[in-house]
């Protein structure tokens, strides 16, 4: 289990280079009805708000809150993908001696949806500190901003802070970790099952 967390993690880096801007643009595009309301600019999509970032802060505004992305991106993902090999094993264990490449559909789906709750579980408050730090007035300029924002969401809102959004978060990741998991083995199997 350590090296598929491991991996997991690995991947979670190389995700968040992908993930860190896309995740800024929505973050900004998701809060941005509340700001018009105080008159500021409302963009209506990801471009005109990336070319409006990086003509404001540079590189830097759209590479805001990387690290926050990449500390988020490694408990995440050691977790999404060591979460579903270790429920794919037990189930293989209980019901096919061990053979994972019998198991039917529903018992990789339930492996995807631990794996998927296991994601969230083990970056929920990160993913807090990500979203606030993208939303802020302007990208951070020193590496602390993790730990101060961190600082300022328990000041302001004590634990129950780093839990907001929490159970919808959860509670997608079921059906769509499930079958994404799912259909990914489905379809690792038919493919060795041709190549063969």
């Amino acid at each position: 289990m350590g090296q598929i967390a491991l991996a997991g993690a690995g991947a979670g880096v190389v995700n968040s280079v992908l993930a860190s801007p896309v995740e800024l643009l929505k973050v900004r595009l998701q809060v941005q009805y509340n700001a018009a309301a105080r008159g500021a600019e409302v963009f209506r999509g990801p471009v005109p708000l990336a070319r409006h970032l990086v003509q404001q802060f540079g590189a830097r505004g759209i590479a805001w809150g990387f690290w926050a992305t990449v500390a988020r991106e490694i408990p995440a993902y050691a977790a999404f993908y060591s979460g579903f090999e270790f429920a794919k094993r037990r189930f293989a264990d209980l019901l096919t001696d061990g053979d994972a490449s019998k198991l039917s559909p529903l018992p990789l789906m339930l492996s995807g949806s631990l794996g998927g709750v296991s994601y969230w579980v083990a970056c929920y408050p990160l993913d807090v500190i990500k979203s606030r730090v993208q939303n802020g007035s302007a990208p951070p300029r020193r590496m602390g901003y993790i730990a101060e924002t961190a600082k300022n969401i328990m000041a302001e809102q004590g634990v129950k802070g780093f839990f907001r959004g929490f159970s919808p978060s959860v509670i997608r990741s079921i059906p769509a970790a499930g079958v994404t998991f799912a259909t990914y083995e489905l379809v690792m199997r038919a493919l060795n099952n041709n190549l063969m």
